[in-house]
């Protein structure tokens, strides 16, 4: 039996350890809180990231490590490779740590991204801004995630209230200049890399933000087999030039029938925890087969899925599981603002039956626009 070490303990890994349960595996946590969520589930022991010497001691009980978060530092993935096999790579985590390294990898691999440009001064962002055109958004190259770390430049107007907000930042995690891309849909490609090399991808994935945040994600997205193709090329090329082994996210908007790529998440990913029930294999149980070197199971989808994203408070748990198709994850955290604390997937049969249950769900749950911009497209 083995056991799998992970680095990062909220969510993610709680359902990591959740569907490797039934593959016999075993798991321990490493985290800098002693109330990670998956605490729960499995062993955890807490330190911090930089301290070489508990890493060495939490890798000598692992057969493999993987990490449920990209903020893990890429030098302690690295530090744990002396001592057993790391999935994904250090460098996977450390490109899409950067994301100057990872707009730059996409363009040599011939990934359409919209224009970009490094900051490292004030002056450098005033000629940026006057080369890309307003509005444009200057973003931390590291850390930020979930619409942190942003400032959207309006105007030319905007650039010192953006140097302000960020400008510090400069030289500690550096600065990123991208365009804005006025894009119709935003969709994602979850993906899989075994071991062997073998890649499997399911079904695309459209999804909606509020405030930066991921509120519902719908699969299959109605795309043409034409872009599901594209986006699926997209996702191997990034995977091979990597050499990446477990699961990731490719996100990327939809302009005008053209994919560009805005970003990739080295991990299960929050638009594919639809494959849970949606999927013949989800996308936590693919990404322990890469991992530990077992066969990848079918990504093949069972009917349509919708999965509601909560946030800050868990909605009652009696009147959503009353819809018919509804599966609840309560991740067991706290409450707290804007805090990711569960999700609920709706399962059923046919994109009319979706939209109904999703009405249903709506209704019961006070969530109408949550729900909406859903059920416009269903």
């Amino acid at each position: 039996m083995s056991t799998v070490g992970i680095l990062g303990g909220g969510q993610l890994a709680r359902m990591l350890i959740l569907a490797g349960a039934p593959l016999g595996l075993r798991f321990v946590v490493f985290d800098t809180v002693a109330d990670a969520c998956s605490g729960a589930l499995a062993p955890l022991t807490v330190g911090h990231y930089a301290d070489d010497d508990a890493l060495a001691a939490f890798a000598d009980g692992v057969d493999v490590a993987t990490f449920d978060f990209e903020n893990v530092p890429a030098q302690a993935a690295q530090t744990l490779t002396a001592h057993t096999f790391v999935a994904p790579n250090p460098r996977a985590l450390a490109v899409a740590q950067d994301r100057l390294s990872e707009k730059s990898l996409f363009r040599e691999l011939g990934i359409p991204v919209p224009p970009f440009a490094a900051i490292d001064t004030q002056a450098q962002l005033q000629a940026a801004v006057a080369e890309l055109g307003t509005p444009c958004i200057l973003k931390t190259r590291r850390l930020g995630y979930d619409g942190k770390g942003q400032f959207r430049i309006k105007t030319p107007a905007d650039v010192d209230a953006a140097w302000v907000a960020l400008g510090a930042q400069a030289d500690t995690v550096g600065l990123i200049l991208e365009g804005f891309v006025a894009f119709q849909r935003e969709l994602s490609v979850v993906a899989v890399r075994g071991r062997d090399g073998e890649f499997r991808a399911w079904p695309l994935t459209r999804n909606w933000h509020v405030d930066g945040v991921l509120s519902a994600s719908l699969a299959p997205a109605q795309v043409d087999a034409a872009m599901q193709a594209t986006a699926l090329s997209h996702a191997r090329k990034l995977a091979e030039a990597l050499d990446y082994v477990g699961v990731f996210a490719l996100e990327l908007f939809d302009r005008d029938g053209v994919l560009l790529a805005n970003e990739m998440a080295p991990r299960v990913h929050n638009s594919g925890h639809w494959t849970i029930e949606g999927s013949e294999t989800s996308q936590f149980e693919n990404h322990l087969r890469a991992v530990v070197g077992l066969p990848l199971g079918s990504t093949a989808m069972r009917g349509h899925a919708c999965m509601l994203n909560w946030l800050g408070d868990m909605p009652d748990a009696a009147a959503a599981l009353a819809v018919e198709g509804m599966h609840w994850h309560d991740y067991g955290k706290q409450s707290r603002a804007g805090r990711k604390v569960g999700h609920a997937t709706l399962r059923v049969d046919s994109s009319a039956a979706l939209a109904d249950a999703l009405r249903q769900a709506g209704e019961a749950l006070g969530r109408q626009a949550q729900v909406a911009p859903v059920i416009a497209v269903l």
